[in-house]
Formats: C-alpha cells, structure tokens, sequence
C-alpha cells in the first residue's frame, strides 16, 4: 500500500510537469518585491528549479529547493535542494527560512493544513510564507462548476495532478488556524477563455483583471510572533 502511495504521488508530480507559467512567475516576482523578502528562500515544490533560477539572480536572496523530484542539474551548485514528499512534514531546521515560497504546489497535495503548520515551522518569527493556486473565484471557474460539477482546474483531466481545490476563504483560515497573519491577495490578471488564452483580456482594454478575469492568484502572509 505505501509502494502505491509513493507510486501515486510521483506519478501526480510528473503529470504537473514541475513548472508553471511566464505570468504565475512574474506574479511571484512582484510578491517577492513588494514583500521585501531577502535571505533564506525556500522554494517549497521547486521542481524544474525555474524559479530557483529567477531567485538565484536577486542579490540578498539565498535560495534553496525541495520536491519530491530529483535536483535539476542546471540549477546553481550553491542552491541547497532536498528530495522529499511534498506531503510528509519538511525535513528541516525549525525557524530556518525568512521565507518560502508554495508556487502551484498546494492544489497537488493532499492536507493543506497539515502543509500550512509544516511552513510555519520551517520559518522564522516575520518570515514570510508566499503562495500561488489557481484561482477558483473567476468566471470560467464559477460556469464550470455549474456546468461540469467541479472548478475549471479539477475536471478529470487535472486528475491526480490537481485534487486539492481551495478558495480565498480557505486560506484565510489555515492562516488564522496556524498563526500567520491575515493573507493580502494578487492577482496574475491573466486568463483563459476556449482557444483564447489572453486574447480576450487584451481586446478589453485591460478592464478585465482581477479575481473574477485572473486563472491564477497569489497570496502572502507573515509568520506572527508567539503570545
């Protein structure tokens, strides 16, 4: 049973391809911008280490790696990598990191809280924990979940990759839950219609952005200081 699990979970992890779009990484980018990180930087689900390879270039930012797949040989020799189930508890010093980053990771895994208490240990008190997932409060999302009875990332052909689908009040809680603050969101402002990726928004003027028009959303929250 533990073989098929195991089996199970590479599988999942090969089937997301270990990378994910220009816009998702920009968003990230501009996260990490805005928040001031520096320091340890654990990038929780690193696979291909494409966003290693961003954050290798930012001078104040040390970056380490984690996932279930192995190291990539093009990643900097520098960069820390551990290989590990994503969804076993982070094998690594409590307080460690100032901060991590769970890009199109959480949707993969199967007890996000269980995840959420695992980065908060890994961080330091003010680390800062930043997450992206496809965002289930878009348009496409809401029609397809009246129309094909689940969110636009889950239907059967996301599946094992995609089975976790979480919304904007989810993480609000685990944050509540865990001990971070309260999550400030963003958005990529990028979407999908049939056969039209971007296309739409584009001839919009650009009027068309935010939770209900952006396929996928970012978020970033703080480690709070125990009372």
């Amino acid at each position: 049973m533990a073989k098929d699990l195991a089996q199970f979970r590479v599988l999942a992890a090969n089937l997301s391809g270990g990378t994910s779009n220009s816009e998702i990484k920009q968003m990230v980018m501009e996260i990490i911008t805005a928040q001031g990180i520096k320091g340890r930087v654990l990038d929780f689900g690193a696979g291909k280490g494409e966003l290693i390879e961003l954050l290798s270039r930012i001078d104040g930012i040390e970056p380490h790696g984690v996932d279930i797949m192995k190291r990539p040989e093009d990643i900097p020799s520098a960069v820390s990598w551990r290989q590990q189930d994503l969804n076993d508890e982070l094998s690594c010093a409590p307080e460690y990191f100032d901060a991590v980053i769970c890009s199109e990771v959480i949707e993969h895994l199967e007890n996000p809280r269980f995840v959420f208490r695992s980065l908060f240990a890994a961080l330091r008190p003010g680390g800062k924990l930043v997450l992206t997932m496809p965002n289930q409060e878009n348009v496409r999302s809401f029609l397809t979940l009246i129309l094909r009875g689940h969110f636009a990332s889950f239907q059967e052909q996301d599946y094992p990759a995609h089975i976790t689908a979480l919304l904007r009040t989810d993480l609000i809680r685990m944050c509540q839950e865990t001990g971070f603050s309260e999550p400030y969101f963003y958005y990529t402002n990028s979407g999908w219609m049939p056969k039209a990726r971007t296309t739409w928004q584009k001839a919009s003027l650009n009027l068309l952005r935010g939770r209900l028009f952006s396929d996928n959303l970012g978020m970033a929250a703080t480690k709070l200081q125990r009372t």
